[in-house]
């Protein structure tokens, strides 16, 4: 009996992509000298209702590579991520993750489990100096051989190469990079889900235009403009440089939810008076420009007043007769005042200046980083009232919505998403995805024992979440509740590190193995690899987000692992038999997963099969 393996490989968009445009258009497939092809000439007819003659000029952004930037998005990856337990806080039951190793390749494998569930994605990629490193994707082999020995690629294989302004592709190189990166990620964001990229003068023109390419510009959000500096700020050309940018792009403007900023207390001070409905404070109708008519007004003692008004004449008799509406009397004569109420949020600014949170200003300060690390970086990582105020205004409402930064740095946008859960306990859950770009050899932090960035980041959260919760402690003792004090914050991360399969390569090309290598791979597993790797793997595989609850149980003498209570059952251990089977289908898992060689014999293989199909019908049982 065949037994369904898991393909252990990120989705085949090429392949899906091919499979739905076959069925709507079969006159457009044909054949190649590669198999089955689609007849783009002809469906660019199918989808045109005039005659189409070739290539016709059109409004677009073209560089050199962007094709085989397209391309490298859609091709699908065996890599894994591989659990390292030793660097995570609270493995088995936290939610949050951190992910080390490139982030193309990460946001492939995310593809499934993470498909339209991201409420927000931050990122603050290279600004494309002339300075910063960027991601090279596409090389041949002899070139891979030339960056190892010219040192461009690292212990950990990473694609970090500087690029330079004097580049001839430096422009190219950079938008080679994020297109991609932008294309997958979109995949990721809810139907109400928001993108927010930091960025510069540098390339914020050639960012808008591939954003509205992916996204749709008719899905832009705005373009915030950030204080970075006060006063003469670095020169750039013939002036100062103060500011950089918040660009924002909605997954579909239709469905996404106005941005709003949290109030702060010098706002709140005015609301003094409150009723039934809650506070409010008394403010004026009259306005200098409004979007209704002027219309005259009937005062107490028969006045006419004359104006433009703030609300409709419609509003204002319904508001008059509720008691929403007042009529003040002063020396210059009649005010007509309204019931300004307290909303959820007011609209956010295009102006970034000032933080409604805790009134700090959004400046790029290494202190942050000192305070919590003891050292600074030679560039100021992002401010953490700037990602508590990013998070809070598209992610204000529901609990356990995800944030995802995948040029994550010193892990800013997961210190303002704990920051902020502390406050309103909306345990928002964060994936943090970083390279691990090396630390200088003569900089403050490789002297602080930090090989690379990653490594920040990883102890930027957990002192960060240590200091968070010793404070909550502090005032709940001061304010005398420390008797009764419950924390439920997940303070915790799993941390994953990007690395080849753990199959064989056997596993994906059998057909290029006669049956004596056969013969000599006993098992297709790679012998380095654990059982916690093999796990990540198939959940990965299975569309299972990483950040379910893990637990682990012995059954006849076997690890068993329980992701998300019966939601999949996996075991790697040998000598898998019908008793073992019998035990798992009393628990009627969802899915179960076995190694293709870890059946007792090829009669217990099958046998397990039949069993779990007779005793629990709806269990998938699958193999690697």
């Amino acid at each position: 009996m065949e037994i369904d393996k898991l393909d252990l490989q990120s989705p085949d968009f090429v392949n899906e992509n091919f499979k739905k445009l076959a069925a709507i258009f079969p006159n457009c497939v044909t054949e190649s000298a590669d198999g089955k092809a689609i007849d783009f000439d002809l469906l660019k007819q199918e989808l045109s209702h005039a005659v189409v003659e070739g290539n016709k000029e059109r409004y677009r952004l073209e560089w050199p590579g962007k094709k085989e930037a397209i391309v490298t998005a859609n091709i699908p990856t065996t890599k894994t991520l591989r659990p390292v337990r030793e660097d995570s806080v609270d493995f088995d039951n936290t939610e949050n993750l951190y992910i080390e190793g490139d982030n193309l390749e990460v946001l492939k494998l995310l593809q499934e489990s993470y498909l339209g569930q991201v409420k927000m994605i931050y990122i603050d990629p290279p600004y494309n100096t002339g300075k910063d490193f960027v991601y090279k994707d596409n090389f041949t082999g002899e070139k891979e051989k030339e960056l190892i020995e010219s040192g461009q690629k690292d212990e950990y294989s990473q694609r970090l190469v500087v690029n330079p302004d004097s580049a001839g592709r430096y422009h190219s190189d950079w938008l080679s990079m994020m297109y991609p990166r932008l294309k997958l990620a979109r995949n990721l964001l809810m139907e109400n889900g928001i993108l927010f990229i930091s960025i510069d003068d540098n390339e914020v023109h050639s960012l808008r235009k591939i954003c509205d390419e992916i996204f749709g510009e008719f899905n832009f959000v705005g373009l915030f403009c950030r204080k970075t500096k006060s006063g003469g700020g670095s020169a750039s050309g013939t002036c100062a440089v103060e500011h950089d940018y918040v660009l924002a792009y909605a997954k579909f403007n239709a469905s996404a939810k106005a941005l709003i900023e949290q109030f702060s207390d010098k706002y709140l001070a005015r609301y003094k008076e409150s009723d039934d409905i809650g506070p409010y404070f008394w403010d004026t109708m009259e306005r200098s420009s409004t979007a209704t008519k002027p219309y005259k007004i009937k005062a107490p003692d028969g006045q006419s007043l004359s104006g433009k008004w703030f609300r409709s004449e419609q509003t204002f008799l319904e508001d008059l007769k509720t008691g929403e509406v007042r009529f003040l009397q002063k020396q210059s004569g009649w005010s007509v005042q309204f019931k300004q109420r307290l909303s959820d949020g007011k609209k956010f600014r295009t102006i970034l200046e000032e933080s409604n949170l805790t009134d700090k200003k959004f400046r790029s300060l290494n202190q942050e980083l000192e305070d919590i690390l003891g050292f600074s970086l030679g560039h100021p990582p992002k401010p953490v009232e700037l990602m508590k105020t990013l998070v809070y205004s598209a992610c204000n409402k529901d609990k356990g919505e995800i944030i995802i930064d995948f040029f994550s740095g010193s892990a800013s946008t997961a210190h303002g998403v704990m920051e902020l859960n502390a406050v309103d306990s909306l345990n928002r859950k964060f994936i943090m995805v970083q390279i691990s770009e090396k630390t200088e050899e003569d900089s403050d932090a490789r002297k602080a024992g930090f090989k690379n960035l990653c490594e920040i980041g990883k102890e930027r959260i957990r002192r960060a979440a240590k200091k968070i919760k010793d404070e909550k402690v502090e005032n709940a003792k001061k304010d005398g509740l420390f008797a009764n004090f419950k924390d439920d914050q997940d303070y915790g991360f799993r941390v994953y590190q990007l690395d080849e399969s753990n199959m064989q390569d056997v596993y994906y090309r059998p057909q290029e193995y006669d049956q004596g290598k056969l013969d000599f791979l006993s098992d297709n597993i790679k012998p380095d690899r654990t059982s916690d790797d093999l796990l990540a793997q198939v959940m990965i595989d299975w569309g299972l987000p990483l950040s379910l609850k893990i637990e682990q149980v012995k059954i006849e003498g076997k690890k068993v692992f329980k992701v998300a209570e019966n939601s999949l059952f996996a075991c790697f251990d040998n000598d898998i038999d019908e008793s073992f089977a019998k035990e798992i289908a009393e628990e009627k898992p969802l899915r179960v997963v076995f190694k293709d060689s870890g059946f007792k014999d090829d009669t217990a293989k099958v046998n397990v099969k039949q069993l779990l199909k007779q005793l629990s019908p709806e269990t998938e049982m699958k193999v690697i």
